[in-house]
């Protein structure tokens, strides 16, 4: 027993604070930290989890015509003369292609003996009716085809994580995100964690993947020049003490639950965790910080320290609950058990007192 109460004195190597010293921390005992013990209305009141949408300048936007020409856009025309020596044919036979003809800022185009026509605002349709009607003028019954093809003035670019990045023409089977994003290949993340941002001009929106199908209001149109940015979520916690695993981790799904945390590392340890121990040190909110303490007084951000009781008889249920956040710190305390054990150890291990204090001490 005396080489025991050594030992204690000497301070066996451990995986950090134990539940006393955590505790003598807290606002009540002259420490900075707020000590609050988690309960149902407390996981209530702390489940935060962000949310992610488009403005109602983004939702209202209805899909663009594909078939509408727009400035930047790119045409191709052929055109075909009913005379054996045309205007515009040469050795290739009576019908003259023209690629490539692309729709100037203004939203005009040139084309041979029928001039500078406006191509912006027309279908391909209306602008092969205007073109014949200006070469009918030069040659006998002209044949005018057009084909669309969408230029700068129509395409949308995708970028992050995703199938296939690049620059796509927004045509009639994707003129909407989540079309646009099929077309793209896909988001090579897992959809439940991957984040969707258009930027269009100065604004911005960002949705959740699975909420474009969620919520078809999400599914917003496209409009050319919309950069599309697709990443994975960037959320983390840190996981310290008796559990499988120390390290940072990052989220796996949107919500994620203290119970789900601790079952990515490993869960604890049946020999040396404390299922009573279990502490979540974040930088709360003001606003929730307030709700929490019941305190109007508090102002900015709070320390606080979550406790985490398995054993309680809601201990499980709460837990599930318990919403875990961007950048929180999971500790998990050693049980007493764990620390006689090691005692026992030293002792049995066949080491002299001296030589296990001069081990401990580094002497």
């Amino acid at each position: 027993m005396a080489a025991i109460g050594l030992l204690t004195a000497c301070q066996l190597p451990k995986s950090g604070p134990n539940k006393s010293e955590i505790l003598a921390g807290s606002v009540e005992n002259g420490g900075n930290a707020f000590v609050v013990e988690v309960d149902d209305r407390v996981a209530q009141v702390t489940a935060a989890i962000p949310k992610y949408g488009f403005s109602q300048d983004f939702r209202s936007a209805q899909n663009i015509t594909a078939d509408t020409i727009r400035p930047g856009d790119v045409l191709g025309l052929t055109i075909w003369e009913n005379v054996d020596d045309g205007l515009l044919s040469g050795e290739t036979g009576p019908a003259t292609n023209l690629d490539e003809v692309q729709v100037d800022s203004e939203g005009f185009i040139f084309v041979p003996y029928a001039g500078r026509l406006r191509a912006a605002g027309n279908t391909p349709e209306q602008l092969r009716t205007l073109v014949a009607d200006k070469l009918r003028e030069q040659t006998p019954d002209p044949q005018v085809q057009i084909r669309r093809v969408a230029g700068d003035g129509a395409t949308v670019s995708l970028t992050g994580t995703i199938g296939a990045p690049g620059i796509y023409p927004i045509e009639r089977p994707t003129r909407t995100l989540s079309s646009m994003l099929a077309r793209a290949g896909g988001v090579s993340v897992a959809s439940d964690i991957a984040l969707i941002t258009v930027i269009r001009g100065n604004q911005r929106g960002t949705v959740w993947y699975d909420d474009l199908f969620r919520n078809p209001e999400m599914d917003i149109a496209l409009r050319g020049g919309d950069r599309i940015l697709v990443e994975q979520d960037s959320r983390s916690y840190i996981a310290l003490g008796a559990t499988g695993g120390q390290s940072r981790v990052a989220f796996d799904s949107q919500d994620l639950s203290a119970l789900e945390a601790l079952a990515q590392v490993g869960g604890l340890q049946s020999l040396s965790s404390d299922p009573t121990g279990i502490f979540i040190l974040r930088d709360e909110r003001e606003d929730i910080a307030r709700k929490v303490m019941g305190r109007a007084d508090l102002k900015g951000e709070q320390r606080m320290i979550y406790v985490l009781n398995l054993t309680a008889p809601n201990g499980l249920f709460v837990a599930r609950d318990f919403v875990i956040r961007d950048d929180d710190t999971i500790y998990v305390t050693e049980a007493p058990y764990a620390q006689w054990t090691k005692s026992i150890s030293l002792i049995a291990g066949g080491l002299t007192p001296v030589a296990n204090v001069a081990t401990l001490t580094g002497g």
